[in-house]
């Protein structure tokens, strides 16, 4: 397995058990993360302090929150993901899918970039 997908993995897996300090262990200091948010241009955070908030408010918002990867593709610094987004709201599960494009520096994400069908 190559290393960009290697670092992907960890990462996914951190989101999975909800551990924000594993996430950001496997973020560079200058990460930059844009949300999946209905706006013509998403929302963009910037640098570890700003997409740990993120990461922490979704969390506490999605306390159920679950990706399940379908297929994910790496070339060289990238990475892209086919995922399913799994949550519950109100006792009733709902679900969206997307794509994660990952960018990969020294093993440690990057970028992230989200984007779902809808």
């Amino acid at each position: 397995m190559n290393s960009t997908l290697e670092a992907v993995n960890r990462f996914n897996e951190a989101f999975n058990r909800h551990d924000v300090d594993a996430i950001m262990a496997h973020m560079t200091e200058d990460c930059v993360f844009d949300n999946t948010r209905p706006v013509p241009d998403g929302q963009r955070f910037v640098g570890q302090a700003a997409v740990r908030g993120y990461w922490e408010l979704l969390f506490d918002r999605s306390p159920h929150a679950r990706f399940e990867t379908e297929e994910m593709i790496a070339m060289g610094d990238r990475c892209v993901g086919l995922w399913v987004y799994h949550w519950i709201r109100d006792g009733a599960p709902g679900h969206v899918r997307g794509v994660d494009i990952f960018r990969v520096r020294d093993g440690l994400i990057a970028e992230k970039f989200s984007y779902v069908k809808g």
